[in-house]
This record gives C-alpha cells, sequence and structure tokens, in this order.
C-alpha cells in the first residue's frame, strides 16, 4: 500500500493586509512564495498554482512562479494548476517545465487543461469554435514530448514538426504530467488512453459522484495497457482554529468570486444557506483541524484517490495574515489527522 500525498492549491487571489487595502498583483505573487516557503518547511507535498487572466488572480504564468518557489525550496512538489494548453504551444510548455524541473532538481509536474474561463483564447489569438480541437490535438503533440525524442508530428491548427529535439532534457527522463478534468467521461478516457494521472477538480457537490469516474480511469487504462497512476482531487477549503472562524473568513470573498462567474454563466447568486449545505455535504472543505481533517478522510477513502490538492485562496477578502495561518494548519495538524484517520482504514489507501 502506497501513502497518500496532500497539496495545496492557489490561483494568487488577491489578498488584504491587516489594514484590509487589497493588494497588488506583485504583492499577491510574492505572498504566493511565501505561502509556498512556509507549505515545504512544515511537510506539505505539494502546491500547484494555476493559470488565470482577469483582474482579481495574479498568476497568469505559473511556471514563472514555480521557478521563483523552486530556488527558495527543498522538496515541495511545483505543480501548475491547470495550465490552459489549449491557448499555448506545447512545446514552449514542455520547455518551460522542464527548466522549473531543473531548478528544483526533478520536482516540476504539468497538470495539463482546458481551463475553467475562456481568457486565454482571444487574448493568444485562438478561437473559441476549436476548443475541443485545440485541446486534443495539442495534448496529443505534448505527450509525443514527453518521450524526450526527435519528434515528428503533422496536426490541423499547428505546424507540423519534422525530427525536431525540444531542450532542455530533464534528468530523469519523463516530465510528471497530469490532465485536470472537471467531470466527463471523454476526458478521463483521453487521459488514460495516453497514460497521463488523472487529477478531478471537485468544486461542488458530494465527492462521491466522481467515483464513477476513477472506476472509468482504472478500467480504461487497463484495457488499453496504459499506466493507472493514483488519482488526484482538489477542492477547495480554509482552515482556522474553529468552525465558524473558518466560514467567517471564507465566506465573503468565496460568495463575491462564485457570483462572478455565476453572472458568466447564468447561475443565482450564492445564498448562505447554500454554502452552508455544501460545507456539511458538499466539496468545501472549511472549518477548524479537526473538521476538516475529518471530512478530508471520508473523500479520499470514498474516492481512493492518492492525492488530495485543498485550494485555499478561493476569494479575495481575506487577509495574507489568515490564508498563511490556514497552511499552517493544514500542514502542521490536518496532515497529520488524516494519515492517522486513514490508518484506521488501510484498505482504503491507493495504490502507489
Amino acid at each position: 500500500m502506497g501513502g497518500i500525498e496532500f497539496g495545496i492549491d492557489t490561483f494568487g487571489d488577491l489578498p488584504r493586509n491587516d489594514r484590509g487595502e487589497v493588494m497588488s498583483h506583485g504583492e499577491a505573487i510574492r505572498r504566493t512564495v511565501d505561502e509556498a516557503v512556509l507549505a515545504d518547511q512544515i511537510g506539505v507535498d505539494a502546491i500547484a498554482v494555476g493559470e488565470h487572466h482577469r483582474p482579481e488572480f495574479a498568476i497568469s504564468t505559473p511556471e514563472t512562479v514555480l521557478a521563483g518557489i523552486a530556488t527558495k525550496t527543498s522538496n515541495i512538489k511545483l505543480a501548475s494548476g491547470v495550465t490552459v494548453l489549449s491557448s499555448d504551444d506545447p512545446v514552449r510548455v514542455f520547455q518551460r517545465f522542464a527548466t522549473v524541473d531543473a531548478l528544483s532538481n526533478g520536482r516540476a509536474e504539468v497538470i495539463l487543461g482546458r481551463g475553467s474561463f475562456t481568457e486565454s483564447f482571444p487574448l493568444f489569438g485562438y478561437d473559441l469554435r476549436d476548443y475541443d480541437e485545440l485541446f486534443e490535438e495539442k495534448i496529443n503533440l505534448f505527450v509525443h514530448l514527453l518521450d524526450e525524442k526527435p519528434v515528428t508530428w503533422e496536426g490541423a491548427l499547428r505546424p507540423s514538426l519534422e525530427q525536431a529535439d525540444v531542450f532542455p532534457k530533464t534528468e530523469s527522463g519523463r516530465l510528471t504530467t497530469w490532465v485536470g478534468v472537471g467531470g466527463t467521461p471523454q476526458s478521463v478516457l483521453r487521459t488514460a488512453t495516453y497514460g497521463l494521472r488523472l487529477m478531478l477538480a471537485i468544486i461542488g457537490g458530494p465527492p462521491e459522484r466522481f467515483v464513477p469516474y476513477v472506476d472509468l480511469y482504472r478500467r480504461a487504462a487497463a484495457e488499453v495497457g496504459t499506466t493507472a497512476y493514483p488519482v488526484g482531487m482538489h477542492s477547495p477549503g480554509f482552515i482556522a482554529d474553529t468552525d465558524e472562524e473558518a466560514k467567517e473568513l471564507f465566506y465573503p470573498g468565496y460568495k463575491v468570486v462564485r457570483d462572478r462567474i455565476g453572472a458568466l454563466r447564468g447561475w443565482p447568486p450564492l445564498r448562505r444557506e447554500e454554502f452552508e449545505a455544501d460545507v456539511a455535504q458538499g466539496s468545501l472543505y472549511i472549518g477548524s483541524p479537526e473538521t476538516v481533517a475529518r471530512k478530508m478522510a471520508r473523500a479520499i477513502g470514498a474516492l481512493d484517490v492518492g492525492r488530495f490538492d485543498l485550494i485555499y485562496s478561493a476569494g479575495g477578502a481575506m487577509r495574507a495574515s489568515d490564508r498563511l495561518r490556514a497552511v499552517e494548519l493544514y500542514g502542521t495538524r490536518v496532515i497529520p489527522m488524516v494519515r492517522e484517520l486513514l490508518a484506521e482504514q488501510p484498505e482504503r489507501l491507493a495504490v502507489s
């Protein structure tokens, strides 16, 4: 039986200082680095930073931030969460993450995805009508690049390659690569077919509804003869000394972000009752260390995953000091408690 890995996940949300003032994008990025350094010191296994091109988020180039983190840390794995491959170039993505891998002595991981927002498409000159075809074509090329040999490849939307050799090479010979999936069977099947790792984005509702996707990934990998790696999941949450404090610190910023997204997608404004229900039964891991640990252990056991990443910075109304405290509680109290709870049910641990 293998152990479970625990990570933190951020989009570089703009926090507030102790005077209540919203920080600049630059300060938000520096605070993200501080949070990663603390996480490394207290034994958190991974940090993932997301790519966004919106005013409320500071990180648009995950690998640049990860390169900064790489030179200040020793053990923590460094991932994107996600890299929007559809509006990027696979060769450049590989090169940038191979560089982070070099700076970190082999700790880089890339999580590829379509992205939950579409601002990057017009920004970089891509047509949203090609949304599906762009991702399919570019992930196909990226998988070829992972072999780190000269590539001959032909596509419809990107220029072809003829015996193209790409540098730098990784020292391990293969860059750890995940695909972030929001819940479509086709995406799960594609991930299994390409032999990549599956990271489930579970941001609402009971986590148990994703059990069929975990099963599908493993069955599909067995059928096509690829490796079924331990599955990962990431979900939003926040930790404070008490349940009420955690909810009161988290809710205001979360509602702002949730309603902003909802206005674009036709969702009604978030009601406090819905929030409380998702904290109690859904996929918001908010509360004291004990509360969050027990809920995480239940979800990990139900889905039989090998990694859990907590999106700890959702919403921009939070103070930077409260975020740093949440990371500290996660690493020093929540993770040890989850490990103890899972040790009581070892048959549910994912196999590495």
